[in-house]
């Protein structure tokens, strides 16, 4: 079916480059369809009136407001924008990765996140989590599109990730010693608490906006192993510590299930992929309210990728053999056991632009239509410490509203094909829009 935008202003908005440096106009969206994300249901017709970057009222039937924009939208289903909690928005790997790291400066890795996060806004993620880049530059993405510079979801970055010399968040492990060098706190490389205050000191200093350490092992690091534990309770302690003292959230990236009980007890916020949690890991997350975000689409791509020849190095293509198979029956175990989740991809893992495979992925666990669209909404608002402002079409937060044809709690796979993406008020992606 096709929706039909009513206004030369809208179109105006969509073809100008500069688009997102204007104040939107007032505009009224009519929807064949609401999920409320809040109460966990769909309602029926329904008008969304807009006001400025915000929802002035959500209302039932079909609404007009003299003088408004009017956009159409059909029989379409509208939801929230949604969140995504773990993305790499200034990378994607690929085979040629490993290399052009040596070949690269951080402005190419910055010009190209640009792409990326254009295409993850038109899938429909109007707010991302980044946790982790090269050097800082998803800091100069963030505000490049907050000044409406170029288009992309609104970010909450981490920076560079906190760990250990050698560990997951190093990633010189198998340079030669003169380019391996040893990164310091400045650099997110810690050995012991000092470093860890020095650490998320830099972070704030840096402008950031959250924590993300590694615990544990990784796949995509040229080192030996995907779960050793990696920072002792006492850094993981010291990070948290700190991280509260500048009004930051912690996320941990733990494969093993040493690494996750240590950043569990240490306090964390959220455990990203938890591939080998056990049952200890689980009782202790439900104990501490600790967010599990699972990831599952990284793990089957990397899984995928391990068995094309020459993809990966051959130590990396072997970890990702081992935890490709395992997330999705983890994701599975906990939502079961009650753990709190929220919806997160690692997109760079794979390409960006497919973050809502994820969502197909954790039904195929066994979690409930309704609960994975509320896992990247409600549940990942929260999780941001953002729930005034984002998660549910409801008056007073940003108007950031998507729409897909016919219903995602009856096919999830339509939340595949987002046809309509507004992101504070403001058109950035249609369909069967009328020419001018």
């Amino acid at each position: 079916m096709g929706m039909r935008v009513l206004s030369l202003a809208v179109l105006a908005v969509l073809a100008s480059p500069a688009f997102a440096a204007d104040e939107p106009v007032a505009s009224v969206l009519h929807c064949g369809h609401l999920v409320d994300t809040a109460a966990g249901k769909v309602l029926g017709e329904t008008s969304i009136v807009v006001d400025g970057k915000r929802i002035r009222e959500v209302k039932p039937g079909r609404v007009e407001i003299s003088g408004a924009t009017t956009i159409e939208l059909g029989d379409a289903t509208c939801l929230p924008g949604l969140i995504d909690s773990h993305t790499h928005l200034t990378g994607e790997t690929s085979p040629t990765g490993y290399t052009d790291q040596f070949r690269w400066n951080v402005a190419d890795y910055a010009i190209r996140s640009t792409v990326y996060a254009r295409r993850t806004l038109e899938a429909g993620f109007t707010t991302v989590r980044n946790l982790g880049d090269n050097e800082g530059e998803s800091v100069a993405l963030r505000n490049a599109i907050d000044a409406g510079i170029v288009p992309g979801p609104r970010i909450f970055t981490a920076g560079v990730a906190i760990g250990s010399t050698g560990g997951h968040a190093d990633g010189t492990d198998g340079y030669r010693k003169d380019l391996a060098g040893d990164p310091g706190a400045k650099q997110g490389i810690i050995n012991g608490v000092d470093d860890a205050w020095k650490a998320v000191r830099q972070h704030y200093k840096d402008g950031d906006d959250l924590i993300k350490i590694m615990p544990s092992g990784g796949v995509l690091d040229e080192s030996s192993s995907v779960d050793n534990a990696q920072m002792t309770l006492e850094e993981v302690k010291a990070v948290v510590a700190a991280a509260h003292d500048y009004g930051f959230t912690v996320a941990a990236h733990a494969h093993g299930a040493e690494g996750i009980r240590r950043a569990i007890v240490g306090g964390v916020d959220s455990i990203e992929h938890g591939t080998f949690m056990d049952d200890a890991d689980i009782k202790l997350m439900k104990e501490h309210g600790t967010w599990y975000v699972p990831t599952i689409i990284a793990g089957k791509y990397v899984e995928e990728k391990a068995n094309v020849p020459g993809y990966y190095p051959p130590q990396v293509a072997a970890k990702a053999k081992q935890v490709g198979p395992l997330i999705q029956r983890t994701a599975a175990r906990a939502y079961k056991a009650g753990v709190k989740i929220a919806f997160g991809t690692d997109a760079a893992v794979y390409p960006h632009g497919q973050n809502a495979k994820e969502f197909q992925y954790m039904v195929e666990a066994g979690m409930p239509a309704m609960f994975v669209l509320q896992a990247a909404t409600t549940h990942a608002a929260e999780l941001l410490h953002k729930t005034k402002d984002l998660g549910s079409v409801e008056a007073g937060k940003f108007a950031d509203v998507i729409a897909v044809d016919g219903s995602p709690l009856d096919d999830i796979m339509r939340m595949q094909k987002v046809t309509f993406v507004m992101k504070e008020g403001v058109v950035y992606k249609g369909t069967g829009a009328a020419a001018p």
